[in-house]
């Protein structure tokens, strides 16, 4: 079959996506999952919902007060693009590179970037130059959107690796910010003829070697998600007030603050920064409806004794990590609300087994959502049997396509999208999570690559060598716990550690650094000489029964 004629110009991504065989299966199993040949999804997100709901209806709020209508949002988005265009050269299927917290300006400059006919490449505002720099290397952005309180890391990318980046600032002072430069745009711009099969977004996601993964989205993968889990499972109202905890790097957020929202004629309450005891606060006082975060915040609510300020919300919905079950029938005890629990993954965008309301099995993910089919795979690769453990297979409208990486073949078997995570299906078809079946340490919703810590540690000057496991936390999880070698002469202690830790904290995004660090004489190794990881995993485990014992 011919694709479709693309709307880019530069045929970067589509050069770079995985051979035809490597796919996995795609399905429109669904009316709302048939799309038109021709798509913008920046189009369907704000130009339609402001013609549908009004201009004049709310489409975002900050904690201090701001709000942006949905026309204001909509005629921003168009000066975004025009600075992209008339300022900067932009040509469709150019990669911008964008930057920031959760703000107002981060959702215009994203919508901007798809009306441009440009690529979207989202990234964490934690990460430093370190953890850029291969992003840049592999997605070769033109543009780079960047609130001015990030400037830094990414200009000392473009000055080491990248000369030829633009780098404009939004949120600051300057007549040259992007702030300034859309103010002076008329705001009238059209939006660029993409196919729906066109790319819109890279998804960086950490494999497990800390060599950063770029999932690929094409536009129409932009409404599938909402077109499936938001239709058919969250189900917003025109009248919710919207938090998510996650940033829109991490497409859980995007979902949730800006796909759902801005399709349901909602409003997205955007935070940049709380703890969870001071989101508690901020949905009482704002009157959020519907909060999504992980279970590690929900459970600091709890042991806050601010629970109570839940009490506003119609929806709550769990995600990043598994919630446990003791914590999900409090929760339902104490605020009458019986949290939607969700396994997704950056490679399918969103969450793809869910639950709502009485189709809820406690302790159960769910099933898969509209739109999806799932399996358990046994270590062939065929279908398991239900009760019996192995690993999960999804099959929907979106998938796994990563930018020219090998690693392709791993995440795709025959056809399935394989997550690496363990399940049990029972007999109802309802999937029951195991465990993670790979080697990342989930903290806090948090993926972060053992490798990749132990690549920063290994930098400062008094370490020998280290080895990074997942450590079992009754709050986050598990956390990343160090196992760490110190030169002749170098002794260890709580000092020495903090200074490993504030090192690493100086290298990659702070939430990676290891909150345990555990000195020793030496690292077990098999007679190769390669590192046994599960060894340590076994000492901190046993460390973590006796602590419970």
């Amino acid at each position: 079959m011919t694709p479709p004629r693309s709307g880019h110009t530069d045929t970067f991504a589509r050069d770079h996506l995985p051979p035809a065989g490597q796919w996995p299966v795609l399905e429109f199993t669904t009316e709302l999952l048939r799309y038109p040949e021709r798509l913008n999804a920046a189009v369907e997100l704000i130009d339609r919902p402001t013609e549908v709901f009004g201009p004049d209806r709310p489409a975002l709020r900050t904690p201090d007060g701001e709000v942006w209508t949905y026309g204001e949002l909509r005629q921003r988005s168009d000066q975004v693009a025009q600075v992209l265009v008339e300022d900067f050269g932009l040509v469709p299927g150019n990669r911008v590179l964008l930057r920031s917290p959760n703000n107002p300006w981060a959702v215009a400059a994203w919508l901007g970037v798809l009306k441009a006919g440009g690529i979207a490449v989202c990234t964490m505002a934690a990460l430093r130059a370190r953890e850029l720099g291969p992003i840049v290397a592999k997605t070769r952005p033109a543009v780079a959107l960047v609130d001015h309180r990030y400037l830094d890391e990414v200009l000392t990318v473009r000055d080491t690796t990248a000369p030829g980046l633009a780098v404009v600032a939004h949120g600051g002072p300057s007549p040259e910010d992007l702030t300034g430069r859309a103010g002076r745009k008329s705001g009238r711009f059209a939006a660029v003829d993409t196919a729906a099969e066109d790319v819109a977004l890279f998804g960086p996601t950490s494999g497990t070697t800390g060599v950063p993964k770029i999932t690929v989205h094409f536009h129409r993968d932009l409404l599938s998600i909402d077109n499936t889990f938001g239709k058919a499972t969250l189900r917003l109202r025109p009248d919710d007030l919207v938090a998510c905890t996650a940033p829109f790097a991490f497409t859980f957020g995007l979902g949730m603050l800006v796909v759902f929202t801005l399709r349901a004629g909602a409003c997205a309450f955007l935070t940049e920064a709380t703890t969870p005891v001071q989101l508690a606060g901020l949905v009482a006082e704002h009157g959020v409806t519907v909060l999504a975060t992980a279970p590690t915040a929900y459970q600091q609510i709890v042991k806050s004794g601010e629970l109570h300020r839940l009490a506003g919300l119609r929806c709550a919905v769990s995600a990043g990590e598994h919630i446990p079950r003791r914590l999900w029938e409090q929760l339902r005890a104490e605020l009458g609300i019986a949290v939607i629990d969700g396994i997704g993954a950056t490679e399918l965008l969103h969450i793809f087994i869910s639950a709502a309301g009485a189709d809820i099995r406690p302790g159960a993910t769910g099933r898969p959502v509209p739109g999806f089919r799932a399996t358990v795979l046994d270590p062939d690769g065929a279908e398991a049997a239900p009760g019996v453990a192995g690993r999960l297979g999804v099959i929907g409208p979106v998938g796994c396509r990563y930018l020219d990486d090998e690693r392709q073949a791993n995440y795709v078997v025959n056809g399935w999208n394989v997550t690496g995570d363990t399940f049990v299906r029972d007999e109802d078809g309802y999937f029951w999570y195991q465990a993670r079946s790979d080697d990342m340490i989930v903290s806090s919703g948090y993926n972060i690559a053992g490798p990749e810590v132990e690549a920063a540690i290994v930098t400062h000057p008094d370490v020998a060598e280290t080895a990074v496991v997942a450590a079992p936390d009754p709050e986050r999880g598990s956390v990343v716990c160090a196992f760490v070698v110190l030169r002749d002469g170098v002794a260890g202690g709580p000092a020495k550690a903090k200074e490993i830790q504030d090192h690493v904290k100086q290298l990659i995004a702070p939430y990676k650094y290891p909150r345990e660090v555990r000195f020793t004489d030496a690292l077990p190794r098999n007679p190769s000489g390669k590192l046994q990881h599960f060894k340590l995993r076994r000492i901190v485990q046993e460390k973590a029964v006796e602590g419970q014992a």
